[in-house]
């Protein structure tokens, strides 16, 4: 049985170590291919991101460079949203899609009010503020201090442009409810039972609209199940992996 390459997409204002946990426990198994972003962590182009179809255009040409013909696509928050993009745009490629604390509508017009005045928020004043502000929505008040840490890092080593050019390019993006009803191959939707972000409830529907679809909710965990509770995401992870490995 042949085990299918897995990509992880971080979510905003994050980069690719957010993934450390799946890297370390997934790598000896399986290629894993965590990339940057475009404008975040260490990625090539620093350039930010103009419209938010480009992120899925860029891990596109990722895979034709690496030649990855198939993929699980796992993506967490705004990774997510960029992993619905891809499934919309090279569905082929994609044998397994991996949906953690996110969800499928567009902005409505008070969200894309809001995602406009943080992006100028940043510009104004940098990511400190912003990032000391929602570190406790990100993960719970209860995550350990070096998750905390590990977090806060990540999110005021952002460049403020990047994360500002991010946000408006997901205040514009398509709504994909429709899409996950055409989703034809096996879906892990993950939730933490404290995501005040994308709720449970969020969870939940997009759970209903997929097709072939579980879902897990993990106790003890806000935003960054995969950060909060590694084990437990990892053998959630896991299983899923195996499963699409066995239909492969």
């Amino acid at each position: 049985m042949t085990a299918i390459p897995l990509v992880l997409v971080h979510g905003h204002p994050f980069d690719h170590t957010m993934w450390r946990p799946q890297i370390e426990a997934f790598s000896a198994s399986r290629r894993v291919i965590a990339p940057d972003l475009r404008g975040y962590g260490a990625a090539v182009p620093p350039a930010p991101v103009e419209r938010f179809e480009r992120f899925a255009e860029d891990i596109e040409a990722l895979l034709d460079e690496l030649d990855v013909t198939a993929c699980v696509l796992a993506g967490l928050s705004m990774g997510g949203q960029i992993a619905m993009a891809c499934y919309r745009l090279f569905p082929e490629r994609i044998r397994g899609l991996v949906l953690a604390d996110t969800f499928p509508a567009a902005d409505t017009p008070e969200g894309a009010r809001v995602r406009h005045a943080t992006a100028d928020r940043l510009l104004r004043e940098g990511m400190r503020g912003y990032a000391d502000e929602v570190l406790e929505k990100m993960v719970a008040p209860y995550a350990s201090p070096e998750v905390k840490a590990h977090v806060h890092g990540m999110m005021t080593a952002t460049r403020p442009e990047s994360a500002a050019a991010a946000l408006r390019a997901r205040a514009a993006r398509p709504d994909h409810r429709e899409l996950l009803t055409r989703v034809t191959v096996p879906a892990l939707v993950a939730v933490g039972a404290d995501d005040t972000y994308t709720p449970v409830a969020d969870a939940r529907a997009m759970h209903a609209a997929l097709p072939d679809s579980e879902l897990h909710v993990f106790e003890g965990a806000a935003h960054l199940p995969n950060l909060e509770r590694p084990a437990e995401f990892n053998a959630v992870l896991g299983e899923f992996l195996a499963k699409v490995d066995a239909r492969s």
